[in-house]
């Protein structure tokens, strides 16, 4: 089949009969309007696994639902995410880069009107991994765009407002959902989705046009790697979520799941290096800058998700914070985020790539372990100055993390990889909370006993507890006895939060060390700028 030849683009030239052999030659405003499209629906999807983090407190007084019952709206999400995403590259070809996005702005809308219609746990968790499946595409997508449509300096404006997008979606996602949810109810986090993604889904098929459909890819598509890599994902993230709260190995569920997943996962691997065409190409992680971005990419998500966790989930366990006393609590990472964006975008031009990226991991690291030494009365003004690092580290690190790995490969692997890179940071994200969940537990209990065999009635604390509540009853007009047990049941509870304190601890420092090792893999990256690789990479 001949292939017409390439011409360049006017202003003048009608949008729906400009059939691209080169999408860059496209009239700038209409690369930047059709990205900028793309980006609203990114930002959506990448803002809605961590809207409900400060709200779900909120939802399960709603829908009558447990505690382990309401991790499973954010897992759910994930769990789906995770799946689709590195089926994304398969997924353009086939359907192409406009029709696969349109659809996918659909059903992430119709979805998240679901979600805020949802009536018990039950529906809400199905539609949460429904959206989460329907949104996924447009995530890998708009950073292989990226990388089509702009070359040079504007490449460089692409992957910073990425990375930009991509750090602080999750970061402000609480901040956001707590504002809503305080202002108006839980639903409204999710019907916050239906007028853009309306606009998206009506205006990308107009303005983006990248590629073409192919329905023949579907005769030889890779169906036993998309059935291996589901399983290998699916299970190790239910084992990840659920193995915290079930005694791990303790658990037969989970130990049938681990066996899945382990088969699934090394089945899928020999597959991914021995088919022709796999699902996802693993062989680009032989590409050394692709291969340690995918890295960095994994450790970020640890640092951006296990912090986002956490934060909340302390300021609501140890200060009793409500919902928007939560969200106004992290607002100053965003804040702080969009102050670097500017920063940054000017010292890019003139600063190498790599030791901005090496200043960002750096600060995000150090943010993160300025948190260790947290007491009980924290609030917004100790958490300012580790959020302030963590939101310029984020903003420093991450735009350089992607055009390190996806900038080393040729166009024709760039579909692929991006799924895989981008499965990393969720893949990251996911692990390091299943790992920081299982720190909260296990070290709240060594913590709590090491803090009782130092508790005795001689120290002055315990018998200041004591006299008070005695003084306590005796102006009510109550017997000893019960001052004794209100004294005792007051000790308790001093003893958990000061345990759970340290247990947050501990935890934060485990996240910091990550950032350890991803300092250390960038002095084996090789020098990388914004300019395209040439098409026999490999």
């Amino acid at each position: 089949m001949s292939t017409p030849a390439a011409h360049k683009y006017t202003d003048d030239e009608p949008i729906m009969t400009q059939v691209l052999d080169n999408p860059a030659e496209q009239p700038t405003r209409t690369k930047v309007f059709a990205f900028a499209l793309m980006c609203v629906g990114f930002f959506m999807a990448t803002l809605d696994i961590q809207i409900v983090a400060s709200s779900l407190r909120d939802i399960g007084g709603g829908l009558s639902a447990s505690q382990d019952e309401l991790s499973w709206v954010q897992t759910s999400y994930l769990i789906a995410e995770i799946i689709v995403i590195p089926m994304s590259g398969w997924l353009t070809r086939v359907f192409s880069t406009r029709w696969l996005f349109t659809f996918s702005a659909l059903g992430f809308t119709v979805t998240s009107m679901l979600c805020g219609l949802a009536w018990d746990i039950n529906s809400m968790i199905l539609f949460r991994g429904l959206q989460g499946a329907a949104g996924a595409a447009m995530i890998p997508t708009v950073f292989t765009t990226a990388f089509v449509l702009f070359p040079g300096k504007q490449r460089l404006i692409a992957s910073t407002t990425i990375g930009a997008l991509a750090s602080l979606a999750p970061t402000i996602g609480p901040v956001i959902g707590g504002w809503i949810t305080s202002q108006w109810s839980w639903h409204w986090l999710f019907y916050l989705n239906l007028v853009p993604g309306i606009a998206v889904t009506v205006m990308v098929p107009k303005y983006v046009h990248i590629d073409k459909v192919d329905l023949s890819l579907l005769k030889k598509g890779d169906y036993l790697g998309i059935l291996l890599m589901s399983g290998f994902l699916g299970c190790l993230e239910y084992v990840l979520e659920e193995g915290p709260r079930k005694n791990w190995f303790g658990d037969d569920v989970i130990v049938l799941c681990t066996w899945v997943s382990a088969i699934c996962g090394f089945l899928f691997i020999v597959h991914a290096f021995t088919a022709k065409e796999p699902i996802v190409d693993l062989r680009a992680l032989a590409v050394r800058n692709f291969g340690i971005g995918s890295l960095l990419s994994f450790i970020t998500g640890i640092g951006i998700f296990c912090t986002v966790f956490l934060t909340p989930v302390f300021l609501a366990r140890v200060r009793g914070f409500d919902s928007l006393q939560i969200g106004l609590a992290l607002l100053s990472v965003g804040c702080f985020q969009l102050i670097a964006l500017a920063a940054y975008s000017m010292l890019a031009r003139v600063v190498d790539m790599r030791l901005l990226m090496v200043f960002g991991l750096a600060l995000f690291g150090i943010g993160c372990y300025l948190y260790v030494p947290l007491t009980s009365q924290w609030g917004w003004q100790q958490l300012l100055i580790p959020q302030a690092l963590r939101g310029i580290g984020q903003q420093f690190c991450i735009p350089p993390i992607v055009t390190m790995a996806l900038g080393a490969l040729p166009p024709s692997r760039l579909r692929s990889a991006s799924g895989l890179f981008n499965l990393m940071r969720n893949l990251g994200g996911a692990i390091g909370i299943a790992v920081s969940s299982t720190m909260l537990n296990d070290r709240l209990n060594f913590h709590y006993e090491r803090l009782d065999e130092h508790l005795n009635a001689g120290r002055p604390a315990v018998e200041s507890i004591l006299q008070k509540q005695a003084e306590y009853f005796a102006a009510i007009g109550g017997n000893v006895l019960n001052a004794a047990h209100a004294g005792l049941d007051q000790l308790h509870d001093v003893l958990l939060r000061e345990a759970l304190v340290l247990t947050f601890s501990d935890t934060f420092l485990a996240v910091s060390l990550c950032f350890v090792v991803g300092l250390l893999s960038v002095l084996f990256s090789r020098p990388f700028g914004n300019t395209a690789p040439p098409p026999e990479a490999h």
